[in-house]
């Protein structure tokens, strides 16, 4: 991949991390927790680096820290699981947020057909083969093929990162459409 970029559009002065942190922050995301694994090995970590990439064929990205524990997993399992979190689950998230993430095994879940860990009471959860990885910098970045699904959930409102802070939805706003 080659990226250019035209003189005029180069920064002033180089861009700090934290401040770029406290702009993005202002961009409400989901949560998710992204789980992988075979066998006894089992890993996760809280994410919001997640989007929906193509519908045809079925693709979705998530971007690791380079020293992130669970990418080696990852990569040793060739798959892995976006669990998309509701409300009652920020617990859950927080656990598995910090250095120390909370363990697996101590975490309800269940395996898919293939496998790999799906934690119990999420919102719905997508279960991925990597189909690519690139480099994003600190990150790496994991294009996902989806091969399973599932939402039981669906009626449970969702956990909602804004700012810093675990939160839930506000209320819808009216659409505007005619």
């Amino acid at each position: 991949m080659t990226s250019v970029t035209p003189a005029a559009l180069r920064p002033a002065a180089p861009i700090e991390g934290r401040q770029l942190r406290t702009v993005c922050g202002n961009f409400a995301t989901g949560v998710t927790v992204i789980t992988s694994g075979l066998g006894d090995e089992g890993a996760g970590a809280t994410v919001n680096s997640f989007t929906s990439v193509s519908l045809d064929p079925p693709l979705v990205l998530i971007c690791l820290h380079e020293n992130s524990r669970l990418l080696p997993v990852i990569r040793s399992s060739g798959g892995f699981v976006v669990n998309l979190l509701t409300l009652r689950q920020a617990p859950v998230a927080w656990a598995f947020a910090g250095r120390a993430t909370a363990r697996l095994d101590e975490t309800p879940h269940h395996r898919t057909g293939n496998g790999l860990p799906v934690l119990d009471e999420a919102l719905g959860h997508l279960e991925c083969r990597v189909a690519a990885e690139y480099d994003g910098g600190d990150h790496t970045i994991l294009l996902g093929e989806v091969v399973g699904l599932a939402a039981p959930a669906e009626e449970e409102e969702p956990l909602v990162f804004f700012q810093g802070s675990m939160r839930e939805l506000g209320e819808p706003v009216a659409s505007g459409r005619r």
